[in-house]
C-alpha cells in the first residue's frame, strides 16, 4: 500500500499540483473536501492518519491509534501555508476547518523541511509497516541509580562558547515589517533627489483662530526675524502699509548651517510655507499632507476638524505638534495626551524671543530628520 506521506513528499519534490476533491470533483474548499488527490494517481481521504506522531505520543501504528498521529490534511496545509506568519497561519487553519489537530507553529518547520527533502530522518515519524521485519533498535532503559549522579554532573557543567557560537541565533529573523515601514520613506527620499523635485518645501500649519498668539499677520516676523509682535499690532501695521489681508500662503526663510565630514561649514537658506487652512494647503497638490511637518495649536480641538487626521492623538503622530501659549498661562489639561511641545512666549521680555524661536527650529529639525528626512535639504 502506498504511504500517503511519501506520495505527498514526492509530489511536492516534482512540483506536481496537489488538489482537494469532493465526490470525485475538484474543490478549492479545504473544509468541504473529502479527499486529497496526490499525483500521479493517488487519492487519499483527507483525514487519513499519517506516520507523523503528535507530541508526547509513543504509538507506532497509525491504524490502531489514529488519534496519536497528524492527519494528511494537517500535514499538507502546514506546507501549503508555509510562508504565512504564525498568527496568520493559525487563523487560516481555523478557516480550513482545522480548529484542532493542525501542526503547531513550533513543529511546522520540521514538517516543511522533511517534505522539501531537507531532513531525511525525522524522529517523530513512525516506521513504515514493511519495516517491521528489519532489526529494531532496543529501547534504552535508564538506570535509576544514575539519576542523582547525572544531576550533579549537569549542575557543574559549563558549556564553552566562542564569539561565533554566542552570536549565532537559532531563531530565524524576519525583517519584512521593518523593510515595509521604511520603504515609503526611502521612496520619498529618492524622489526628492530627482530633477523637478526642488519644490518639496516643508509646510507649517497654524490655527485660524483670531485669538491665537501666532497668526498669518505675525508668523513671518516671529519665525523669520525671531521677534514676537502681537497679532493686533501686526494687523494694524499691515493695514497702514496697504496690506489689510494677509496672503493665504506665507514663505518663511531661515539660515541653516551644515558641516560636512571634512569640517567645512556651509550656510544656506531653508524655505518653509505657512498656511492656516486646508483650502490653502490644497493648493500644494495631492501630496500636501506628506509635506506638513508642524501644526501649531491653541489647544482647541475644532481646529483639526477639516484636517486629514482630525483626532489630535493621531494627528500628532504624523506631524510635529506645537502648543503656543503665554509663559504665565496656567497649564492646559486638554493637551496632556496630545504629544505636543509647548512653546511659551513671554508677554513683555522681547529679548528672549530669539532663544524661543531657536529652540523651535531645533526641535522641528530633529523631528523632520527622523520622520520626513526627504524634506531636509542639506
Amino acid at each position: 500500500m502506498t504511504d500517503c506521506l511519501l506520495a505527498l513528499r514526492q509530489a511536492i519534490k516534482s512540483k506536481a499540483a496537489v488538489t482537494f476533491t469532493k465526490d470525485g470533483e475538484a474543490t478549492s474548499s479545504v473544509s468541504a473536501a473529502t479527499h486529497i488527490h496526490v499525483p500521479p494517481n493517488h487519492s487519499f481521504p483527507k483525514d487519513t492518519p499519517t506516520r507523523y506522531r503528535k507530541p508526547d505520543s509513543k504509538s507506532s501504528d497509525p491504524s490502531a491509534n489514529p488519534q496519536d498521529f497528524y492527519s494528511l490534511v494537517a500535514i499538507y496545509v502546514a506546507w501549503m501555508l508555509k510562508d504565512l506568519t504564525g498568527s496568520e497561519y493559525m487563523k487560516q487553519c481555523r478557516e480550513h476547518g482545522l480548529s484542532l489537530g493542525y501542526i503547531s507553529i513550533t513543529e511546522r518547520k520540521a514538517v516543511i523541511d522533511w517534505l522539501e527533502g531537507k531532513d531525511t530522518h525525522p524522529e517523530r515519524f513512525a516506521p513504515l509497516s514493511d519495516a517491521n521485519s528489519s532489526p529494531s533498535k532496543r529501547k534504552y532503559v535508564p538506570d535509576t541509580a544514575d539519576t542523582e549522579a547525572v544531576k550533579k554532573i549537569k549542575q557543574n557543567e559549563i558549556e564553552l562558547q566562542d564569539r561565533n557560537s554566542v552570536l549565532r541565533g537559532i531563531k530565524p529573523n524576519n525583517f519584512s515589517n521593518i523593510r515595509a515601514s521604511y520603504a515609503d520613506k526611502l521612496k520619498k527620499m529618492k524622489d526628492a533627489g530627482k530633477p523637478g523635485a526642488g519644490n518639496m518645501y516643508p509646510i507649517i500649519m497654524i490655527s485660524s483662530s483670531p485669538t491665537a498668539l501666532i497668526t498669518m499677520y505675525n508668523v513671518k516676523k516671529f519665525l523669520q526675524e525671531s521677534v514676537f509682535e502681537t497679532s493686533q499690532d501686526a494687523r494694524s501695521r499691515a493695514a497702514a502699509e496697504g496690506n489689510p489681508r494677509p496672503e493665504d500662503m506665507i514663505p518663511i526663510y531661515r539660515k541653516r548651517t551644515h558641516i560636512d565630514s571634512s569640517g567645512k561649514e556651509t550656510e544656506h537658506h531653508a524655505r518653509y510655507f505657512v498656511v492656516d487652512s486646508t483650502e490653502a494647503l490644497a493648493k500644494f497638490g495631492a501630496d500636501a499632507w506628506d509635506r506638513v511637518v508642524c501644526v501649531m495649536t491653541t489647544g482647541q480641538a475644532w481646529q483639526f476638524r477639516p484636517y486629514k487626521w482630525n483626532d489630535p492623538r493621531q494627528l500628532f503622530h504624523h506631524v510635529k505638534g506645537v502648543y503656543v501659549s503665554w509663559s504665565n498661562d496656567p497649564a492646559n489639561t486638554k493637551i496632556k495626551d496630545w504629544n505636543v511641545t509647548e512653546l511659551k512666549i513671554d508677554p513683555h521680555r522681547r529679548h528672549v524671543d530669539k532663544a524661543i524661536v531657536a529652540h523651535f527650529w531645533k526641535t522641528l529639525d530633529s523631528w523632520t530628520l527622523q520622520h520626513k528626512p526627504w524634506l531636509i535639504k542639506s
